[in-house]
């Protein structure tokens, strides 16, 4: 377990400093532009409650799990009031506080997961069932989605519908529960495209990139050329061109071209290892909890991270069409850095509780009480 957390905190801390780096690299020609300082202050405060979550018993986080899904959900309809919630590029997702800005679906992420953990564990024999493991956690996942949904922010409600189908199957929900409802969610999310003209033209620009580069593809179609240009060892930090107007959102979901540009390929396949070793050291940790809530907790927090990474990487590589959603720990957006490093200490503390060791692996002194003989 020790190495599966110190490798944990090395990837984290890297993807980190790069972002940090990276932001830095890309503010430049915006002067006085305070992003990096606040991305910083963003990442102190995480991973000073991240630490403080990791030295806990997150068997503590069960008496708040009700409450704290409450509190998203109240705070998922509050942001869709027009006086309340800040509206730009046409969603309404974000409250604006002491010159921050503030994402509730990020909590509404972290809240699900522990809920979904703590529910599993009190009710365990209901998990098999059609209504225990189906219809009451997708009431109460549904609510959710549908909020985010509304705002709208499609990208999150696909990767929280994931991350909640993952932690349902490894719960031990039947495949044959959860297949007609993904495939009704499917329908619905086809037909809910086909009646919004803006998201069916950016997955037809995203089958057609080269015809439609100097419109709806223009985005996806310069991420790719700063990607290409940045070769195997990239153009330099700060030597990149693509982030002075080309590449639109490049502090955030598309900050991983403009380090494609700069650093090269040697950069973003480092980057990609870093997500995948965070992935498997997360899939150990949940292995070796000591009860289903710890499994449930590690195994959401582990895909939200991943699957969040997965993302945004196959946007900016046009593997996937268009969608919005920040790279974990690198891009600007400070509720997103906060939240990730709060699964990070998530992670820590089921590590920290984990189960013992088996018998056959403790020494033999562990088990009689008496050292084991020295050979002569």
């Amino acid at each position: 377990m020790k190495v599966a957390t110190s490798v944990l905190v090395f990837c984290v801390a890297a993807l980190l400093s790069l972002g940090l780096v990276m932001l830095y690299s890309s503010s430049m020609g915006r002067n006085g532009a305070p992003y990096p300082l606040m991305q910083t202050v963003w990442g102190v405060v995480g991973i000073a409650l991240a630490a403080g979550l990791a030295g806990l018993d997150y068997a503590h986080l069960k008496k708040i799990s009700v409450p704290l899904y409450l509190v998203a959900v109240v705070l998922l309809a509050a942001v869709l009031v027009p006086s309340i919630g800040v509206k730009a590029g046409g969603a309404r997702r974000w409250f604006e506080l002491g010159g921050q800005s503030f994402q509730p679906s990020e909590l509404a992420k972290l809240a699900v997961i522990i809920l979904l953990a703590h529910y599993v564990e009190r009710h365990p024999r209901r998990v098999p069932t059609f209504k225990g493991g189906l219809v009451i956690p997708g009431v109460l996942v549904g609510i959710v989605l549908a909020l985010i949904f509304l705002e709208p922010d499609w990208g999150t409600t696909l990767v929280l519908a994931a991350v909640s189908g993952t932690m349902l199957l490894v719960a031990g929900v039947r495949w044959r529960y959860l297949v007609p409802i993904g495939l009704a969610a499917g329908a619905g999310l086809t037909l809910a495209l086909l009646q919004n003209p803006v998201r069916l033209q950016r997955l037809l620009s995203w089958l057609n990139l080269e015809q439609t580069k100097d419109g709806t593809g223009y985005q996806a179609w310069q991420a790719m050329l700063a990607l290409g240009s940045g070769g195997l060892t990239g153009a330099g930090l700060g030597d990149g061109v693509q982030k002075y107007g080309y590449v639109p959102a490049h502090q955030t979901d598309f900050i991983f071209a403009i380090m494609g540009e700069e650093l090269g390929l040697i950069c973003t396949l480092g980057v990609l290892v870093a997500f995948v070793s965070i992935v498997l050291c997360g899939v150990y940790v949940a292995w070796r909890a000591r009860d289903p809530f710890g499994m449930l907790l590690a195994t959401g927090s582990t895909f939200l991270i991943g699957l969040q990474a997965f993302v945004n990487i196959g946007v900016v590589t046009s593997a996937l069409p268009n969608k919005g959603l920040p790279l974990p720990f690198i891009s600007r957006g400070g509720s997103n850095l906060l939240f990730m490093l709060l699964c990070v200490g998530l992670l820590l503390s089921v590590a920290r509780h984990s189960a013992r060791p088996q018998a056959a692996d403790l020494p033999l002194a562990d088990l009689d009480g008496e050292p084991a003989p020295q050979p002569s």
